[in-house]
């Protein structure tokens, strides 16, 4: 398990680590559309920090322990990065349907001041669930055993914890989850609707294909993250088992930031050459 858990994290780290250098180094990618990929990845990179590691540790030492403090830290950088990532898929969604179903419009659709409102939006969003679904979790008593039945300090498994009626919070969440996480999968499936009737109507079948699959796998990852987080927090205390819910956490925790470097960026023309060309400077400078 220990091995698996560090390859996961490496790929993950080293695969958004580059994103975030390439598009930072090259000038030609500093355009919407690569500036949300750039955000994603350090969103994705931070997600599998504050949860991997500690995973690792639990596994090489076997002592399962964690502090007050730091379960709380986890679960607010948890929410934080988890909201902010809802947001952003979001906002990358409408860019591409900026970007296909309205090519001419796009560049005063999307310009810098509302690349800049959106990105802003999303990190802001993602702060205040963390701070209000945090803070609420924490305010309730907690006795009897102290045992987290899962791989990390997440809401549901710590708030079956709490010897207090939890109903007004469970209101909120189901209500939150729809908001954060159900709203914005609706518009992200709606602008590739709108995008995918676009793309019939292109005349070159080599062209359609290739939109289709790229499509195609933006669609898979964004099911795998919304999926599994809104089956996991639209009811705090469901009846799954530890071990399904464990999985489902993992899926959208570790998976998704796994995939979507893979997704967003090897299938990329652009991403590929900006790392030929980086590739090619490096090299002319040790020659040099």
């Amino acid at each position: 398990m220990f091995g698996a858990f560090l390859i996961i994290y490496l790929v993950t780290l080293m695969g958004n680590a580059l994103i975030i250098t390439i598009i930072f180094l090259d000038q030609s990618l500093h355009i919407p559309m690569y500036l949300f990929l750039q955000n994603l990845s350090l969103v994705d990179l931070c997600f599998s920090t504050v949860i991997t590691p500690e995973i690792l540790v639990v596994l090489t030492t076997e002592k399962a322990t964690i502090s007050f403090g730091n379960c709380f830290a986890q679960m607010y950088f948890i929410l934080l990065f988890g909201g902010t990532e809802c947001f952003l898929l979001g906002a990358m969604a409408y860019d591409r349907f900026a970007a296909i179903c309205h090519p001419l419009s796009y560049p005063v659709i999307m310009n810098k001041r509302v690349f800049l409102k959106l990105v802003m939006c999303s990190w802001i969003s993602g702060i205040m669930v963390a701070t209000v679904q945090t803070t609420w979790v924490f305010s309730f008593p907690y006795c009897g055993h102290r045992e987290i039945n899962h791989l990390f300090c997440e809401t549901p498994p710590v708030l079956e914890l709490a010897c207090a009626d939890t109903f007004l919070f469970e209101v909120y969440a189901f209500t939150g989850t729809i908001l954060i996480v159900m709203v914005p999968f609706l518009l992200i499936l709606l602008s590739y609707t709108r995008i995918l009737f676009t793309i019939l109507k292109m005349p070159s079948t080599t062209g359609r294909q290739k939109a289709f699959s790229t499509c195609a796998s933006h669609l898979t990852s964004v099911t795998l993250f919304y999926g599994t987080a809104s089956i996991t927090y639209l009811q705090p205390k469901s009846r799954y088992s530890p071990d399904t819910k464990k999985l489902m956490s993992l899926a959208y925790t570790l998976l998704t930031p796994l995939l979507n470097p893979l997704i967003y960026s090897l299938r990329n023309k652009e991403m590929k050459r900006a790392v030929v060309k980086l590739w090619g400077r490096k090299v002319a400078l040790h020659t040099a």
